[in-house]
């Protein structure tokens, strides 16, 4: 593990989102812009200019570069409140407020992050989302951190293996920028065809009595 590539923190929310997503574009390289993706792109432009500022005790770091060497992650924080010593990581999201665990899951390997980074226990953070104007404050449970961890081995050995997962072929397709790329009906077609077949010519024989 120790001669693996880091691997950015958000492939992890693509990765539990849809695995083959997650493939497409960390392993083939493949992106496309859609309404969504370009909403979410200029939010973070805008959130992700590099600034810091200080109120009512509170530091505030927007951009900050953050990273494991253990999990072997990078990536940039939306914006970190540091309440003294004590880091709280924020991270907005464009669309309306969701309980998908993909945004848990990337918040708190941002928290693992700073904790290796700084040397001190990070216990909460939040999400916020821009669409529905909510935030909401999120815990980082033993369970949540060992989720991040499972999440950071399996899209590492996907890269490492260079496998694109097949496709998930339901309703997070209809919205996602990559469809066309994915073809997600044609593939998910030939694969029940194919098992059709197999299913066909391993039936067993009836024999007359």
């Amino acid at each position: 593990m120790d001669n693996q590539e880091p691997i950015m923190i958000s492939a992890l929310n693509h990765y539990l989102y849809c695995p083959r997503r997650c493939g497409l574009v960390h392993v083939e390289q493949v992106w496309s812009e859609n309404l969504y993706t370009m909403r979410g792109r200029d939010m973070h432009e805008n959130v992700h200019e590099d600034s810091s500022h200080s109120l009512a005790g509170v530091r505030y770091e927007r951009a900050l570069p953050i990273w494991s060497k253990r999990l072997h992650l990078v990536g940039k924080a939306d914006l970190v409140e540091f309440h003294g010593e004590i880091p709280y990581p924020v991270e907005y999201k464009s669309g309306r407020h969701k309980t998908f665990q993909n945004d848990y899951v990337q918040l708190c390997a941002q928290a693992m992050c700073l904790e290796e980074m700084l040397g001190v226990k990070v216990e909460k953070g939040a999400l916020y989302w821009h669409g529905s104007r909510e935030r909401k404050e999120v815990v980082f449970t033993d369970e949540l951190r060992g989720r991040v961890e499972e999440v950071a081995a399996e899209v590492h050995a996907m890269i490492a293996e260079k496998r694109l997962p097949p496709p998930v072929n339901d309703g997070r397709c209809e919205d996602c920028s990559l469809k066309d790329s994915c073809m997600p009906g044609a593939i998910a077609n030939k694969g029940m065809r194919k098992k059709a077949e197999m299913e066909l010519f391993t039936m067993p024989h009836r024999t007359e009595e």
